[in-house]
């Protein structure tokens, strides 16, 4: 089951932001996320908000439909947003993630796109992302998105191991990663490959083989992500009941070192915990706008946005989503507005995941004197710290939530 929303005061049915949010949003990098939530098949580890199509009946914002109510919800936010005393820059950088976006037709992700492009404008650099399965990337639909605006393609691989792909409910040929790949690079877009590691079953040589398999691709990017278990999914019932053992924590701590390992050594450089690109020019720049503290509007059901200090959420399932649209009203289901003590732990906690780490400066006196402590420790870089910036080593990544801890000592 998809995970809960959270808990926050009642959001405006007009979609309305105070205006003390609106002020200033020039200021930092304006994105975009719009949210496809269907998928064919449930994958056991997934709790992200998507449903295969008979679980929706034919109610609500379906296939054939839903398109149409994400153009709806981006005239709201252009009332929203346009309401402020400073104009909306233009959009530089576009997600569109699921789910799997690419059970949409081509023409609809281009119309979608292109009513984000009426709504605000794109930026001419632009970065226009969609996540894919390999299976739904032909080269004639890599064609279509390429000319439609799209310059990115992020392919979800997960592992080039069959019976790691069977735990985690995988349906697509590993084969068809290769293909997908020449497909989105004979379109002259930027790849980027997904893994996971640490599942059930998986062996640290069945970790390398996928990681060579990576390697040997050369996308452009490399996402490798460790398994959690969430509660609600097949998975966790499956740990709960003894049928599969949980993911180990040295181990999943073995498998990021190799990781690092094998794709440092092939020319990627890490500059996100969990991220590594060919260069600066490949950095998925619409995730680097969440983890600087930019702002972003999320399109879709259950997509989250941030505005100026305030966070709010749409309604989960598609059904009220769109019947919400259609009224005329919000389909956010709640919001909370950000304290500025929030938001300095939420800047310490996401920009030292970043490989150009943490003004220092930011922290209070308590949280400035536990960086020597670190330093010795070998969690954070020495000579990093001596330009002001707090920068996790090998073994800081790996305990980055200590080292977090530790620097809102004083906070």
């Amino acid at each position: 089951m998809p995970s809960a929303l959270p808990l926050g005061e009642p959001a405006p049915a007009d979609g309305a932001l105070p205006g003390w949010a609106l002020s200033g949003l020039g200021e930092r990098p304006f994105g975009v996320y719009l949210h496809v939530p269907f998928c064919r098949v449930r994958c056991g580890y997934c709790d992200f908000n998507t449903y295969t199509v008979p679980e929706l009946g034919g109610h609500g914002a379906t296939l054939d439909s839903y398109a149409d109510a994400a153009l709806a919800e981006i005239e709201l936010a252009t009332r929203a947003l346009g309401s402020g005393p400073d104009p909306v820059p233009a959009v530089q950088t576009v997600f569109v993630g699921g789910g799997t976006p690419t059970m949409l037709p081509p023409g609809d992700l281009v119309r979608m796109l292109r009513g984000i492009d009426r709504a605000w404008g794109l930026a001419p650099d632009a970065e226009i992302t969609t996540e894919a399965n390999p299976d739904t990337i032909t080269p004639e639909v890599a064609q279509q998105l390429a000319a439609g605006g799209f310059t990115r393609v992020s392919l979800g691989m997960q592992s080039a191991v069959p019976h790691v792909l069977r735990t985690l409910d995988r349906t697509h040929d590993p084969a068809n990663v290769a293909t997908a790949v020449a497909a989105v690079r004979a379109a002259g877009m930027q790849v980027s490959l997904d893994l996971i590691y640490g599942t059930p079953g998986e062996s640290l040589a069945d970790w390398e083989a996928s990681l060579r398999a990576v390697t040997d691709l050369a996308p452009d990017h490399v996402s490798a992500y460790a398994l959690v278990v969430e509660q609600g999914t097949k998975l966790a019932a499956q740990v709960r009941r003894g049928e599969v053992p949980a993911p180990d924590d040295d181990d999943e701590a073995d498998k990021y070192e190799l990781a690092d390992e094998v794709l440092s050594g092939a020319g990627y450089g890490w500059y996100e915990i969990s991220n590594w690109a060919t260069g600066p020019d490949a950095r998925c720049r619409h995730n680097v706008g969440y983890w600087a503290g930019g702002n972003w509007w999320g399109i879709g059901p259950g997509a989250h946005s941030h505005i100026g200090g305030v966070r709010f959420w749409n309604v989960k399932h598609p059904a009220p989503y769109a019947d919400r649209l259609a009224s005329g009203a919000s389909p956010a289901a709640g919001r909370e507005r950000l304290s500025p003590a929030q938001r300095h732990d939420e800047r310490v906690l996401l920009e030292s995941r970043l490989v150009e780490g943490l003004d220092l400066a930011v922290l209070p006196a308590q949280g400035r004197a536990e960086v020597a402590g670190l330093i010795a420790g070998g969690l954070l870089d020495g000579a990093a710290a001596l330009r002001g910036r707090g920068v996790l080593t090998l073994r800081g990544r790996l305990l980055a939530d200590t080292v977090v801890h530790r620097l809102l000592a004083g906070s």
